[in-house]
């Protein structure tokens, strides 16, 4: 047993384990979101209706409690994560940093959960306030979702970012995960609008979208293509540079994944758009959304981490009569 422990490649696939749990908790919790089903618990936390586990509960009920069964397990294997990166790699070493970071946006992803019962921001809430918290929500996830994606990615491998010295390309990358953050927290605002004020056909949605009495969740919808259509092309333009000038068949083949993850996420939005935003396309666009991050996150980690090759001066020709 304890040389399983001792193993740095079964750290590192448990690394990506980890990862895939935390994927399948997030996509539940749009589950929630979308059936309105954030108060099947009433405003208790961390018990569900004043009790530890409901009797006869509704349907509402089962799904909040999945949620926060399962986000409390996904805590404990992160948990456990950071103690075998303790155990495994010297102090100092970047992967337990990276376990560091995945314990810590674990806490507050739960803090910023349990912040949204207790405050009532759930069900048909539509405040301000609660946009607001689904922007934060999302954002917080993000930095989970690539904590934890790096501790594995460095597990494995992975080299140590290095943020000095990279020219564009850093600057490229830093304007990548800017743009993917923005578009996360349209993309969560636009959901929660989808959800709680749906249009019966396209025309009547679009309709809404441009109506100045409209709610403002409603007006705010027709923003979220917009900036996808945007860092779409930032991010392929960009991904095709540090192609260039970060060779490497890691930077290939993330570059390309980022390409085709987007494609695939323009169609997944324009038919959610066509469907009226049923709550299984939510589920697909989301989970799009959250691999289209760790690709980028990556990308910009494996191309940060190679040594800038700085040209040197050809040396003068020697003159005629040395």
């Amino acid at each position: 047993m304890g040389n399983i422990f001792r193993s740095k490649t079964n750290f590192t696939r448990y690394a990506w384990f980890v990862l895939g749990v935390l994927i399948l908790v997030i996509l539940w919790g749009a589950v929630v979101r979308a059936t309105g089903s954030g108060a099947g618990c009433g405003s208790h936390w961390p018990r569900c209706n004043g009790v530890v586990i409901p009797r006869d509960p509704e349907i509402e009920t089962i799904i909040e409690f999945t949620h926060r069964v399962t986000s409390a397990l996904s805590g404990v294997f992160v948990l456990g994560m950071l103690f075998w990166a303790l155990r495994l790699f010297p102090k100092g070493d970047i992967v337990r940093k990276g376990a560091f970071f995945s314990t810590l946006f674990i806490i507050t992803e739960g803090l910023v959960g349990a912040g949204l019962v207790l405050f009532e921001l759930v069900a048909h809430n539509a405040s301000i306030t609660r946009a607001v918290s689904m922007a934060v929500h999302l954002v917080n996830t993000f930095l989970l979702l690539a904590a934890v994606a790096l501790t594995a990615w460095w597990a494995g491998g992975g080299k140590p970012v290095r943020l000095r010295g990279q020219g564009k390309v850093g600057w490229l990358v830093l304007g990548g995960v800017l743009f993917m953050v923005i578009l996360g927290a349209s993309g969560a605002v636009t959901a929660l609008g989808d959800t709680l004020f749906p249009a019966g056909t396209l025309t009547e949605g679009i309709s809404q979208d441009f109506l100045p009495t409209a709610h403002f969740l409603v007006r705010l919808r027709i923003y979220h293509p917009i900036i996808a259509i945007l860092a779409g092309i930032y991010l392929v333009l960009a991904g095709s540079y540090i192609e260039r000038e970060r060779p490497g068949v890691e930077t290939l083949i993330l570059s390309k994944a980022v390409k085709i993850i987007f494609a695939v996420q323009l169609l997944a939005g324009f038919v959610n758009v066509l469907l009226l935003a049923p709550e299984w396309m939510q589920v697909v666009h989301l989970l799009l959304a959250d691999l289209l991050w760790i690709a980028v996150v990556l990308l910009g980690a494996t191309a940060l981490s190679q040594a800038v090759v700085v040209a040197q001066p050809a040396e003068m020709a020697p003159q005629a009569g040395d």
